[in-house]
């Protein structure tokens, strides 16, 4: 009997290791850049106190990036020792391998920014001073490096580079900004120039790039410094700018698109969306909405079933705020965590405050509910802005010099009680 029951645990144990392995979250906001995760079955609500604790990782360093999984390895960087440092962690949390790329941020707010990004065997990342490294995933031997800043006579914007990489196809696209060229597509087998796109004559903004594709052409779309551009993907012509400027320069929301249309919030200057019309090649941006009733700071806007939800900043502070995708009118506002950032699985939204606050949150078209809600472990330097993660039944924090490992498929305990 014994044998028996040793057997089936080393089979679950099996079940388990292997649905872990399968997880996949290559990049910043997941295979899509959508902040959507494609989970199924997790819980509609946790235990009293948040889902069981699997592992904390200690010793990273300092810094805002998030997570990236892919191949049964976690990735991260952060500033440890003067130099910044892309991390490699298995999945119980022991730390693999640490590779420096370049010298630490040590201005304002000091520490990492961009999570490394992987596309098969290989990861590429990019410091705030602008080092860019690629790396073999599994090993972290490096396979070639140099500064984009200098390589495009750019200069690191006030708060320092805080894109994650894009990789499309055999392009590695950087937006270093500066008098030579905003974006830049790099091969991603060598990081030879491919092309680059006109200068906007701006410093880079603090967004990461999306590709899209629409009307039969394939654009990347960023902020800079003070506007909103798109570029084409193939040969790196400057296709639109709209001119947008929030105070100190604070373009930082990854841009949304769907439908044939663009999205982007940003502080005090608020919300637009813009139809996109391509014709013979040449694309023109529509205007369908602007509101200043989410004007989102750094932790980022979903989209699901046609809203729009984030925290704003300015006019309705740290509210959670909810807009109607077709039109633009708020739908609702009120309270949750506070100010946070977001991702969503299987019909929930994770929301993560910069205060360490975690709430489960359930949207609707009329109004949002708070489930459940935990504190983060004390002992994190800093606000906890890096991103949450949703990926292989866990939910990941990453805080400072912590990575929180948290188990959503446990049922255990009784439930929390509705607010905070």
């Amino acid at each position: 009997m014994h044998a028996l029951v040793f057997v089936l645990c080393l089979v679950l144990a099996g079940i388990a290791h292997s649905g872990q392995s399968d997880a996949y979250w290559p990049q910043f906001h997941g295979p899509n850049r959508d902040n959507i995760s494609a989970e199924k079955g997790l819980p509609k609500q946790w235990p009293r106190g948040g889902p069981a604790l699997l592992w904390t990782a200690q010793g990273l360093g300092h810094g805002y990036s998030s997570i990236s999984i892919a191949d049964g390895m976690i990735y991260t960087a952060s500033s440890l020792g003067g130099h910044t440092v892309v991390i490699a962690l298995n999945l119980e949390g022991e730390v693999l391998w640490q590779v420096k790329n370049g010298a630490a941020w040590t201005g304002p707010y000091p520490g990492s920014r961009g999570t490394p990004t992987i596309d098969g065997r290989r990861l590429y990342h990019q410091s705030p001073l602008g080092n860019l490294i690629c790396l073999d995933a599994k090993t972290g031997d490096t396979i070639w490096q140099f500064n984009i800043i200098e390589k495009v006579r750019s200069r690191v914007p006030r708060w320092a580079l805080a894109e994650s990489l894009l990789v499309d196809g055999n392009h590695l696209i950087s937006c270093p900004g500066g008098p030579q060229a905003h974006m830049v597509a790099l091969n991603k087998e060598n990081g030879s120039l491919i092309w680059k796109s006109p200068s906007t004559g701006e410093l880079a903004g603090y967004a990461s790039p999306i590709l899209l594709e629409h009307a039969g052409l394939r654009m990347i779309t960023t902020l800079t410094a003070k506007s909103f551009i798109g570029i084409n993907a193939d040969t790196g012509d400057l296709l639109w700018r709209v001119r947008h400027e929030s105070p100190y320069d604070e373009n930082i929301m990854t841009p949304i698109f769907h439908d044939g249309c663009v999205f982007i919030s940003t502080p005090l200057a608020g919300s637009v969306k813009w139809k996109v019309n391509v014709h013979n090649g040449k694309v023109s941006l529509e205007e369908l909405w602007r509101t200043r009733e989410l004007d989102n700071h750094h932790g980022g806007v979903i989209l699901v079933n046609g809203n729009l939800y984030g925290s704003s900043t300015a006019r309705n502070k740290n509210l959670f705020v909810c807009l109607d995708w077709k039109s633009g009118r708020r739908r609702y506002r009120g309270k949750c965590v506070g100010k946070a950032s977001l991702t969503y699985a299987d019909g929930m939204l994770y929301a993560l405050s910069i205060d360490g606050n975690v709430g489960l949150v359930q949207p609707t078209s009329t109004g949002h509910r708070l489930v459940s809600h935990f504190r983060i472990p004390h002992g994190g330097k800093g606000k906890s802005w890096a991103h949450p993660v949703v990926c292989g039944g866990r939910l990941y924090i990453r805080h400072g010099a912590f990575l929180y490992a948290y188990d959503l498929r446990q049922r255990q305990g009784s439930v929390s009680p509705e607010g905070m």
